[in-house]
């Protein structure tokens, strides 16, 4: 007994030389193929589901509560953001006036640095801590290949990335056959500006103390990054057999004299490693702390910034900065947020009063067509 087999079982996955057969199986082949999804609620679309009505007594109420709530948010905010104390200077240089216009064009190994002073005013007093801050315009630290340019294990204190670090770093891997420590361009560009602080009274210049511990994330100081395993306390034995960064005046072990903030765990290092995601940015520089509560942290008055000036800019048009800051709960002087929460409660306000006149107009009117009787 001959069997034929149409095109249309052939599609519907029937094998050529066995019955279909209900169930399951076919008549002297494999399984049958079949294209149906599993009868199951997800794969049919039989899921419970919910669908807004949007009306009136539902949409006019959300903008109403959303734009209530929200400018409130907003004025707070933008009032405590006005409240924090911010003042900034300039020191680029590309002024002819400025008195750091001579160090313009100074270069990462200029011996001995270039040096200049800002005198400035203080017209308002500084009442809590106070944070110093360094700003930099036209860095891009987020470029990929930038970002990239570094070796984690090797700040975590790896041995064998000391002296073999990850070719992510070129070309800031190796310097005259030596390993570079710590390799990479983010390491090799580190902000290295010396910034001091003095006040003036009666022509009497007093140094304002700046702290320079505690600046850095405590995950990166206590996790992130380490020193390379073994003596504490000898850094130059634990970093021998590498070279400094190409563009660094000294060696990594001598950032600073203090065992706890020297080597790949100096926070000045730590917070440039900790890359902007836009190209102008500041990073917190150093702290100046509130010793004595009946008195303000800086007080209104005459000050002077010493700048030892290493870090060239002008090269690719950037701009260098202080600034010093107080913060609030909410942390630094920033209008945004206060703005975008003021700008979306009135914009969901106005469309409330929008359409409640609309609804009040235009809702009781009868669409239907009259019927004739």
């Amino acid at each position: 007994m001959a069997v034929n087999y149409s095109a249309k079982e052939e599609a519907d996955g029937h094998p050529s030389g066995g019955v279909g057969v209900p169930g399951g199986g076919a008549v002297g082949g494999g399984a049958v193929k079949t294209r149906k999804p599993d009868n199951t609620a997800f794969k049919q679309q039989r899921l419970p589901a919910w669908q807004p009505i949007l009306t009136a007594g539902t949409v006019l109420p959300a903008f109403f509560i959303i734009g209530l709530i929200f400018i409130p948010i907003g004025i707070g905010i933008f009032v405590t953001s006005n409240n924090i104390r911010e003042y900034e200077i300039d020191y680029t240089g590309t002024e002819p006036s400025s008195p750091c216009n001579k160090c313009l064009n100074v270069s990462w190994d200029s011996t001995p640095p270039c040096t200049c002073t800002i005198n400035f005013t203080l017209e308002h007093s500084f009442e809590s801590n106070v944070f110093m801050y360094y700003g930099l315009s036209n860095f891009y630290q987020n470029h990929r290949r930038y970002v990239k340019s570094r070796d984690d294990s090797q700040l975590n204190g790896d041995n064998s990335s000391l002296l073999n670090p990850s070719k992510e770093c070129e070309p800031y891997r190796t310097n005259e056959d030596k390993p570079i420590a710590p390799c990479g361009a983010i390491a090799n560009s580190m902000f290295n500006d010396t910034l001091e602080l003095y006040r003036i009274d009666n022509d009497t210049r007093t140094p304002i103390t700046l702290i320079k511990k505690g600046i850095a994330w405590w995950t990166d100081k206590n996790v992130k990054f380490r020193n390379p395993t073994g003596d504490g306390n000898n850094l130059t034995a634990l970093f021998q057999g590498t070279t400094k960064p190409v563009n660094w005046p000294k060696p990594v072990y001598m950032l600073d004299s203090e065992p706890d903030n020297n080597g790949f765990i100096n926070e000045d290092f730590i917070v440039w490693m900790r890359t902007a995601a836009l190209p102008t940015f500041r990073k917190l520089y150093r702290l100046i702390e509130r010793k004595n509560n009946l008195q303000p942290t800086l007080q209104a008055g005459k000050y002077s910034l010493d700048i030892a000036y290493n870090y060239p800019v002008h090269s690719f048009d950037g701009r260098k900065r202080m600034i010093l800051s107080t913060i609030s709960w909410m942390g630094g002087k920033n209008p945004f947020l206060g703005i975008a929460y003021i700008t979306v409660g009135s914009i969901c306000f106005f469309l409330g009063v929008v359409l409640l006149i609309i609804h009040h107009k235009y809702g009781n009117r009868n669409t239907s067509a009259d019927i004739p009787n």
